[in-house]
């Protein structure tokens, strides 16, 4: 049994999307295969943005992060779910990383350089975009999705991180939208 933790990053709390449901297929999947599974909705969540240096390095710290940081703690195994927005993370989801993967718990700094903090933890990067997939991935190299990967989920000791790249999430047939569903379920059956 895996421990894991859904970050569901659409930030629209207005109305479900296509992520919720991808990441509602990914729960039933995994929870049908006896892991346990914690929600996180960002777009649910009062998320300040930082605007300083002093608000970053501060101890002041808003009341998402303790809860936040407890569920990636107790998680061995973390999903993000978000739509490319312009090239991107959403700038909520980024706003949430920003506060919650805060130094003194995602990693440590000291004389010597960087700690990641977060050893012994996986991911999968679930992205949706209304572009072909292939062309976020070869002809604009997923430069955002590897920014994550690469910057802060690696930099903080999460390894391996995996990305299942959505494209076509607008199709008017929704056949693609059927296989990301089904593509989700088999993800959280496996907890990879």
């Amino acid at each position: 049994m895996t421990e894991i933790l859904i970050i569901q990053g659409h930030p629209d709390a207005s109305e479900t999307h296509l992520r919720h449901a991808i990441a509602e297929e990914y729960r039933s999947g995994a929870e049908a295969a006896g892991h346990r599974v914690t929600v996180i909705d960002i777009a649910q969540q009062d998320v300040p943005f930082l605007r300083t240096q002093a608000e970053w390095e501060g101890s002041d710290w808003p009341p998402i992060c303790a809860p936040a940081q407890a569920a990636i703690s107790a998680a061995e195994h973390l999903v993000f779910v978000y739509p490319l927005w312009i090239g991107d993370v959403p700038a909520l989801l980024k706003a949430w990383i920003e506060q919650v993967f805060r130094k003194g718990f995602a990693f440590e700094m000291d004389r010597h350089g960087w700690h990641p903090a977060l050893r012994g933890k996986s991911a999968r990067v679930i992205v949706t975009m209304g572009m072909p997939g292939f062309v976020y991935r070869w002809f604009f190299f997923a430069h955002s999705l590897r920014s994550l990967d690469r910057n802060i989920l690696k930099f903080c000791g999460i390894r391996p991180v995996r990305w299942s790249i959505l494209g076509h999430a607008e199709d008017p047939n929704g056949r693609a939208q059927t296989r990301f569903l089904a593509k989700a379920r088999q993800l959280g059956l496996r907890a990879r």
